[in-house]
């Protein structure tokens, strides 16, 4: 009982999150200043070469209404955009991509971002806590000195500088990668997987870069105190090794904030996707959001941003199921 207790508390609170934030994502893009509608209409008369009729214009706003779901009532609406999306993951027709599906266009961007900021995501959360150890276990000595120091330098640099220094100098003097990607659709090869791998390397060294001083800076901080505590000088009155204790009593002790830090960090990393694919040209969720921005296209956005909510959202609930394996002071009650 104890269990099902527990997770059904985490699973309620997973619903209302996912309710609240699918709501508050229906009505931000309506607070936007541009109509997708008048943009739409604007476009036919620039491509004819001629005003439109108040009639045919109308016409044309009646017949996008209901293609888009913005007739009747903002209550109407919103039931209607409830029902598509909790349902069918509906999100309509996107207004700059017509007739293409969100849903569509969503898929195939995905792919993109999931395995950029995700594989990125985990090698720099792995090495900057394996750093963030030897500096934290060896506090007292250079090594350990000069390994906070490489944390301390690079936590403060906005990714935006870093991403410009290494496209200026990987990229525009030196040559070694593309300065935008170019990555065209083919079937999977050897020689597309090189492609992509490629064009990727730059954006994810970046990324790589630019998130392990954090992880650098609280593992130290979190091995210097787990160092000193009783359990640990018991281990080395008994004649335990370094190595024995820093992974078995140091590590997997301090490693528990940072096991949450990472759940986080994955369910956010749509929030990376815009900077990293506007700097990059790359092929993803980002690319789509700036897109569905400048066009006021309301369903891309509801796409995107409901991706988003739903990813915190699930890591949020991942992270406190498997929090009791992890810590066992920790029960299902």
């Amino acid at each position: 009982m104890g269990l099902l207790h527990y997770v059904g508390q985490r699973l309620i609170t997973y619903v209302l999150v996912l309710f609240i934030g699918i709501s508050i994502t229906f009505f931000l893009p309506r607070l936007m200043p541009n109509d997708p509608i008048d943009g739409y209409i604007a476009q036919i008369q620039s491509r004819a070469g001629q005003t439109l009729s108040p009639e045919a214009a109308a016409e044309i706003r009646a017949t996008l209404s209901e293609l888009y779901g913005l007739e009747g009532s903002l209550f109407t609406q919103y039931l209607n955009y409830m029902r598509r999306v909790v349902f069918g993951f509906d999100f309509g027709p996107s207004f700059s991509a017509f007739p293409r599906p969100v849903s569509e266009l969503i898929a195939l961007a995905l792919p993109w971002t999931l395995g950029l900021l995700t594989t990125t995501t985990v090698i720099s959360w792995l090495l900057g806590n394996l750093i963030g150890l030897l500096a934290g276990y060896y506090h007292n000595r250079r090594l350990a000195t000069g390994l906070e120091v490489l944390g301390v330098l690079i936590y403060p640099i906005p990714y935006y500088i870093l991403a410009l220094t290494l496209i200026l100098l990987l990229a525009y003097t030196w040559k070694i990668f593309p300065i935008s990607t170019t990555i065209r659709p083919a079937p999977l090869s050897l020689a597309q997987l090189g492609s992509i791998l490629y064009n990727s390397a730059l954006p994810a060294l970046t990324l790589v870069i630019a998130g392990f001083g954090w992880n650098i800076l609280s593992m130290k901080a979190l091995a210097v105190s787990t160092k000193e505590e009783p359990y640990v000088s018991f281990a080395r009155l008994k004649g335990t090794s370094d190595g024995t204790r820093m992974f078995r009593y140091v590590f997997r002790n301090a490693l528990l904030p940072q096991v949450t830090a990472l759940a986080l960090s994955l369910g956010t990393i749509f929030n990376g996707a815009l900077l990293t694919e506007m700097l990059f040209s790359y092929p993803g969720l980002g690319l789509l959001m700036r897109t569905a921005v400048g066009n006021g296209d309301y369903n891309m956005l509801y796409g995107t941003i409901t991706m988003t909510i739903v990813a915190v959202a699930t890591a949020a609930l991942v992270i406190d199921l498997i929090y009791p394996l992890f810590d066992p002071r920790i029960r299902y009650r």
